[in-house]
């Protein structure tokens, strides 16, 4: 009996986590996963040394924030224009790309030391300051992913897919941290050359990933025109009731069985692009782009202040603390927020996407403007931890809310677009973190930033509570005609 309920217990824990759902998926939606792992966990690697390694190749505080700027900046270039010509050129020959310029800038770092061609590489490659997504690849995969998965399971893939990211980003980081650590020790091994070792391996890891690209099928390409409106008007109920239900329990849950002459007409497809690999946006899109473009930017601009690179950077500087303990450190905080990612699955479901977006990172953005108030580091290393804990649980539901809210045709760009004013936004912040480090005021960083994100969470609530996406339109249009 007690075997039983165990299996019970297992059986419902699965279920509520999406593991069934992402371990039922497609080879592609798998092989799109273990490319993030791969990616962030580059990403993580160099992020725990990239201030100090321009620190040691004799750059300041100051032009190290005008570094971390400028390859936000050139992000937003490149970005922008693999993004907005992806589904045109086609999706995996845009990762390829992508690949190869991670590559192409992983070698440049490791045989360099001149700022100039450091910046150079790393506004025209990809280069992370953050530890975060920067680059085409975000946007890319996340309308790939949107095409590939049903709607029933959608913030599943969604959950797993931030989930490995944020794995990717904590392996990288001890991985890095403790190599560093241990090259040091041997004879002849200076800081400079063990941060080289770690960028060579941010090039091979760019070629793994280039190869993980070649193997995507053709499926992960756009759908045809007829194709995508289709499951549009044939979207399941359970992404609607997920997206928006819990903000609004007084609507009236009834489904309603389809039928040739009941079925509401799909959505009017957006006017064709004069350009024929430019994609065409439609008004109603273009509304819900700005909107979440102006709320975005501010939670952006939060980020860059305090980039992963600058907190190492931070707890290096103020605590002394070496390159070992900066990678456990930040291997817990990244393990705790990949974890939470799946706790958000389950939440969203419950209370609807908006409100675990709000509710889950508003808690972080207080935990982040406490991170430099205490003179003891395990006070500090505290806080951290606590922010870690609801950082990222936003992310799965936000990129679902996104996903729901316009047209399969239109994903790949407005992902683009909202990455590259993510982008943009925070392209600001690093260069204002460096002034006020080299000023002695590193500290008004973090409670800025955390000021900035609470806003960001209830302006949030307040523009979107209530909102229906143009499939929960379709349904109440569908429920009437039926009645």
């Amino acid at each position: 009996m007690a075997g039983y309920s165990l299996l019970t217990l297992g059986d419902w824990l699965a279920n509520e986590l999406g593991l069934y759902n992402i371990l039922g998926s497609s080879r592609d939606t798998k092989l799109l996963c273990l490319q993030r792992f791969v990616r962030l966990f580059a990403y993580g690697a160099s992020t725990l040394i990239l201030a100090l390694y321009l620190s040691s190749v004799h750059v300041s505080d100051a032009k190290i924030g005008l570094f971390m700027s400028m390859t936000l900046w050139g992000d937003v270039v490149i970005s922008f224009i693999l993004t907005l010509f992806a589904d045109g050129l086609g999706r995996r020959r845009t990762l390829m790309l992508g690949a190869a310029l991670m590559t192409a800038s992983g070698v440049v770092f490791a045989l360099s030391g001149n700022y100039w061609v450091l910046v150079a590489a790393s506004i025209f490659g990809v280069i992370s300051p953050s530890g975060n997504e920067i680059g085409p690849f975000k946007a890319i995969e996340e309308s790939t992913l949107s095409q590939l998965s049903a709607p029933a399971i959608r913030s599943d893939v969604f959950a797993w897919y931030t989930l490995l990211g944020n794995a990717g980003t904590a392996f990288g980081m001890v991985v890095c941290g403790w190599l560093v650590e241990w090259l040091q020790t041997l004879e002849g091994w200076t800081p400079i050359r063990a941060y080289r070792i770690i960028f060579g391996i941010y090039a091979s890891l760019g070629i793994v990933k280039l190869v993980l690209s070649i193997m995507l099928s053709k499926q992960c390409e756009p759908q045809p025109k007829a194709q995508e409106y289709q499951q549009v008007t044939e979207l399941h109920d359970v992404e609607v009731e997920s997206l928006l239900s819990s903000d609004d329990e007084d609507e009236p849950k009834r489904s309603h069985p389809q039928t040739p002459s009941k079925q509401a007409p799909p959505p009017s497809a957006p006017a064709q692009s004069k350009f024929l690999l430019l994609p065409s946006l439609s008004p109603t899109t273009l509304t819900i782009l700005l909107k979440l473009s102006f709320l975005f930017a501010f939670d952006s601009l939060a980020s860059g202040l305090v980039p992963a690179s600058w907190i190492t950077y931070f707890f290096t500087t103020k605590f002394a603390l070496p390159e070992g303990r900066l990678g456990t450190l930040f291997f817990t905080t990244s393990i705790i927020a990949a974890l939470s990612n799946l706790v958000a699955s389950s939440i969203s479901k419950r209370i609807g996407l908006l409100k675990t977006m709000v509710f889950t990172h508003l808690p972080s953005a207080v935990f982040l403007a406490l991170i430099p108030v205490p003179r003891n580091v395990y006070v500090a290393m505290c806080f951290l931890v606590l922010r870690s804990c609801t950082q990222s649980m936003d992310q799965a539901p936000r990129q679902a809310f996104l996903a729901a809210a316009v047209l399969p045709s239109e994903r790949t760009a407005v992902m683009g677009i909202v990455n590259v004013v993510r982008a943009l936004s925070q392209s600001g912040g690093p260069v204002v973190t460096g002034w006020l480090a080299a000023t002695g005021k590193f500290w008004v960083a973090f409670l800025v930033a955390g000021a900035l994100k609470a806003g960001y969470d209830l302006a949030m609530l307040r523009m979107f509570l209530g909102f229906r996406s143009r499939e929960d339109e379709g349904k109440v249009g569908r429920g009437r005609e039926d009645a």
